[in-house]
């Protein structure tokens, strides 16, 4: 027995499958998306489909890249919206002509087919997502209604199966969308209080300053690093070799010159002359005096005492030994360990608005968990450049309770006035604008 030859309802009914079969195996947005507006057009026979997703063209039949601005483009997202704005928008059937104004059928007429069928995509909850707009030139029979509807629903869920989430704009409603916009901006006007982070050392309060007395190099230095000194306790030794023998010239030039002076004493009793040369012999004998002094205050100089008590603060001990030094070059600065303050380096891309009593918090390098309370004392208004080769302000700090150890490091939170949490979070993407483009 033969078998029976396939009529035009079981060649439908083939083209229909083969176009589930091909949704469902898509392998991504892009070809699902070709395939709805390009695989069933020979079965339904519309002249263009355009494929709308949150209300924008996501592609057309027979075009590869979508221009948003395109006039057919621009006239089926203003359609689709005014569906949007009606109970037809999820519900799949022929848009009639006579629903839009003068202007919308002016443009249909022009860019569309007459006969247009709107086949929404709904998600698991019902709602709407997007759809197809399919035209042609004849009418939509009832028989391709159901099987356009039937393959919506096999579109939507291939669609959800590549996108599980809908488009986010379609994801709450107009007026939630709305709240939420306006509760940000508000949030936006809340006022905080401003504040930055720069780095801190804790550094010695009216602390003295021992400083090279003489131009000489320095032969040994007797302490070191935060050593606890006493008042007239020896620090710093300079080579004294020249110095010495400097003195002891100046120790004989001025015997030699008293006992020129004696000797013109005695003879001045018979000798005019040598009463005559007595005042400048004297003046003399004063003159070398005087360098011989001078030569041995340089010699006593060599020896850099302490003035007061305290510990000893600086770097490295190896950094002076063998240099030389020229007259005031900072060598070290005597503390008291009790007395400290902080001192804070606020680059200038961050700084803000401070006052004198300002709220400051010490963060530790060496204890990061514990917070030391502070009070902003002074603040430079000019700019200097930092070790690093940075420009910042310095600020000076008092701390509240003991202070920590001379020399620790860390990072000090200075606390301004209150501004706009907007302020606060785009002040620097704000100044970096204003410096781009001059305004």
């Amino acid at each position: 027995m033969n078998a029976p030859v396939p009529g035009a309802l079981e060649q439908l009914l083939a083209h229909y499958l083969k176009l589930e079969r091909q949704a469902r195996a898509a392998a991504s947005l892009e070809v699902l998306s070709f395939s709805m507006v390009n695989d069933s057009q020979p079965l339904f026979g519309y002249r263009h489909g355009a494929l709308l997703i949150a209300g924008k063209v996501r592609a057309l039949t027979g075009i590869s890249v979508v221009e948003p601005n395109a006039p057919f483009v621009v006239f089926i997202e203003r359609m689709v919206a005014r569906l949007g704005a009606s109970d037809r928008f999820a519900l799949p059937g022929a848009v009639p002509p006579e629903t839009v104004d003068q202007a919308s059928r002016d443009d249909w007429q022009a860019l569309s087919a007459p006969h247009a069928f709107w086949l929404p995509l709904k998600d698991r909850r019902g709602e709407v997502f997007g759809g197809l707009w399919l035209a042609r030139d004849h009418a939509w029979s009832d028989a391709e209604q159901v099987l356009l509807a039937q393959l919506g629903d096999c579109y939507a869920h291939a669609w959800g199966a590549l996108q599980p989430r809908k488009p986010w704009r379609l994801r709450w409603p107009a007026r939630t969308r709305l709240a939420v916009a306006a509760c940000v901006l508000l949030l936006f006007l809340i006022p905080v209080r401003q504040s930055v982070l720069a780095p801190a050392e804790v550094v010695p309060l009216n602390g003295q300053v021992v400083a090279a007395p003489l131009d000489g190099v320095v032969a040994e230095v007797l302490v070191k690093p935060n050593q606890p000194v006493q008042a007239g306790e020896l620090l710093v030794r300079f080579d004294a070799t020249a110095l010495k023998a400097q003195a002891d010239v100046a120790e004989r030039t001025l015997g030699v010159a008293e006992a020129e002076l004696k000797a013109n004493t005695q003879r001045a009793f018979s000798d005019a002359d040598s009463s005559a040369r007595l005042d400048l012999l004297a003046a003399r004998v004063e003159q070398k005096r005087a360098e011989r002094d001078y030569a041995r205050n340089l010699l006593a100089r060599s020896e850099v005492r302490a003035e007061r008590g305290g510990i000893a603060v600086f770097a490295d001990a190896q950094r002076f030994v063998g240099k030389p030094m020229r007259t005031g070059e900072r060598l070290m600065e005597i503390a008291d360990p009790a007395q400290a303050e902080l001192r804070i380096e606020l680059p200038v891309a961050d700084a803000i608005g401070l006052d004198k009593g300002a709220e400051v918090a010490l963060f530790l390098d060496s204890d990061p968990l514990n917070r030391h309370a502070a009070t902003l004392e002074r603040a430079a208004y000019e700019a200097q450049a930092t070790a690093a080769g940075q420009l910042a302000y310095r600020l000076d700090a008092r701390f509240a309770d003991a202070p920590p150890r001379i020399g620790l490091r860390g990072t000090a939170k200075v606390f301004g006035a209150h501004a706009p949490l907007a302020l606060y979070l785009l002040r620097r993407p704000l100044a970096a604008l204003r410096q781009a483009v001059g305004i």
